[in-house]
């Protein structure tokens, strides 16, 4: 089940791995996303820290990470093809797959219905 940050990118834990994305308001927001600037392996960044670019046709947006983690892998797939994040942004278009720094964080983020309100 996916969480959701203010500035519209989700984090999802699943038994083996969690991973971040851009969400579909986003991707919506922005049209056809044709280039992703992915931050390295490695770098650890905060909650609400731009952690990436995407680019697309009407603009450039920052991605802000939804909890503090550490990057462990990018979605490479998104390189080479970055209309992932246009087709499927909130599964096979994930950005990157992270250690979370401080797990409590997830408690502050929105489910599913809350973010749906925020975004009207």
């Amino acid at each position: 089940m996916n969480q959701y940050h203010a500035e519209h990118t989700w984090v999802r834990v699943d038994a083996d791995a969690t991973f971040v994305g851009i969400t579909k308001h986003a991707q919506d927001t922005l049209g056809d996303i044709v280039f992703i600037d992915l931050a390295e392996i490695g770098k650890t960044v905060a909650q609400g820290s731009v952690a990436g670019v995407v680019e697309s046709v009407k603009a450039a947006a920052d991605v802000h990470m939804p909890a503090a983690a550490t990057v462990l892998e990018v979605n490479e797939a998104l390189r080479a093809d970055p209309s992932l994040a246009n087709s499927d942004p909130e599964g096979a278009g994930w950005f990157y797959k992270v250690s979370l720094s401080n797990p409590t964080e997830l408690e502050g983020l929105m489910d599913a219905a809350a973010y749906q309100a925020f975004t009207g």
